[in-house]
C-alpha cells in the first residue's frame, strides 16, 4: 500500500492565517533574484527555501509565498543589484492603516520589504523537496 505525499498549501485571508504563514516561513532563505513584483497583475512573489515546520522535521522545501492585490512595494537595506545575495526571513507582520494593509517582510540585518494592499490574500505553497546545491 503506497502512501501519497501531499505538498502544503496555506491560504491566509485574515491576520491569524498570516501568522500561520509567518511561522512556517521564519528562518526561510530567499535569493534577491527570486523576489518578483508583477505590478500589472498586482502580485508579489517570493521563492523560498524553508524547513518543513508543519511536520517538525529538518526536511527542506522550496515554496512560493504569493501576495495578491499588492499595489505598491517598498524595500530597505536590500541591494537589488546583488542578485545572488541570500536574505533570511525572520517574520511577516501585518499593520492596518485606515482601509489599507501594510504587510512587512522582516529579514536579518535590518532589511525589510513593505507591501501595500487593500485586501489580505496570501498563499504559501510548497513546490518540492529542496536540493542543497542551489544555495
Amino acid at each position: 500500500m503506497s502512501t501519497k505525499k501531499y505538498l502544503t498549501k496555506i491560504i491566509a485571508r485574515d491576520p491569524n492565517g498570516l501568522q500561520v504563514i509567518s511561522a512556517c516561513c521564519s528562518d526561510a532563505k530567499v535569493k534577491v533574484e527570486e523576489i518578483k513584483f508583477l505590478k500589472k497583475n498586482k502580485i508579489f512573489l517570493l521563492l523560498i527555501e524553508r524547513l518543513n515546520k508543519e511536520k517538525d522535521s529538518k526536511q527542506k522545501l522550496k515554496s512560493i509565498c504569493k501576495f495578491e492585490f499588492v499595489h505598491d512595494v517598498k524595500s530597505k537595506n536590500i541591494d537589488q543589484n546583488s542578485k545572488n545575495s541570500i536574505l533570511e526571513l525572520i517574520a511577516i507582520n501585518l499593520f492596518k492603516a485606515k482601509e489599507k494593509f501594510e504587510i512587512t517582510l522582516l529579514f536579518k540585518n535590518n532589511a525589510f520589504i513593505t507591501l501595500l494592499t487593500e485586501v489580505l490574500e496570501v498563499t504559501l505553497e510548497d513546490q518540492n523537496k529542496f536540493n542543497d546545491k542551489n544555495y
